[in-house]
C-alpha cells in the first residue's frame, strides 16, 4: 500500500507539472501563481544555508541529485507541489527543493568574468569594487526601466550591470 501511494503521489506530480503553464526563465515574475503559495511563478528566492539538498522530484523518498553548498545563491522557482519547489539554479540545474531550504530574500550571483560595482547606475561611473565570477550579494533594489541594480556584496554596496548578474528578470522591479 505505502508503494502505491508513493506511486499515485509522483504520478499527481507529474501531471502537476505537465499541466502548468511551461516555464519561460528570464520573462519576468508571473503569469502563472503557484498552487500552494499563490505568489508568481516562475520568481527568485535565496538558499538559506550552506546544505541544501536539490532532489530529483518532488519528495523525501526521490534521490539527492547534489548539495548546494551556498547560503544565499538565488535559485528561480518555476513550479510547486505542496511543500516542493521545482528550481533552475544559475548554472541551469533543476531539481526540486523543500520550502524550508528556500528564504524570499532576492540575492544575485555574478556571471561575468569580472563586473564592476559602480559608486552610480551609469557606466562610467567611479568603480566601488570589481566582483569576480561566482560573487553572490544582495539586491537592495533595481528599477524596472533601469539597467542597474543596487546591490551590496560583503562591505561594499553600489550599482551592478543587470547583465553582469543573475536574479533578476528583465524590466523587473525589485523592493
Amino acid at each position: 500500500m505505502p508503494r502505491l501511494r508513493l506511486i499515485l503521489a509522483t504520478l499527481a506530480a507529474l501531471l502537476l507539472c505537465a499541466a502548468a503553464p511551461a516555464p519561460n526563465p528570464g520573462t519576468g515574475p508571473g503569469p502563472a501563481v503557484g498552487s500552494n503559495t499563490g505568489l508568481p511563478v516562475p520568481r527568485f528566492v535565496s538558499l538559506r544555508s550552506d546544505d541544501v539538498n536539490v532532489r530529483a522530484g518532488p519528495g523525501f523518498q526521490y534521490p539527492v541529485n547534489w548539495v548546494y553548498k551556498r547560503a544565499g545563491l538565488p535559485v528561480e522557482i518555476i513550479g510547486e507541489f505542496n511543500v516542493w519547489r521545482h528550481i533552475i539554479a544559475p548554472d541551469g540545474g533543476t531539481g526540486w527543493l523543500h520550502e524550508a531550504t528556500i528564504r524570499a530574500r532576492r540575492t544575485f550571483y555574478v556571471t561575468a568574468t569580472q563586473a564592476m560595482l559602480y559608486s552610480a547606475p551609469r557606466q562610467g561611473a567611479n568603480v566601488v569594487a570589481y566582483l569576480d565570477k561566482g560573487v553572490t550579494g544582495d539586491i537592495l533594489h533595481c528599477d524596472g526601466d533601469s539597467a542597474f541594480c543596487k546591490v551590496k556584496a560583503g562591505h561594499k554596496s553600489g550599482y551592478l550591470a543587470r547583465t553582469d548578474f543573475w536574479g533578476t528578470f528583465p524590466g523587473e522591479t525589485v523592493k
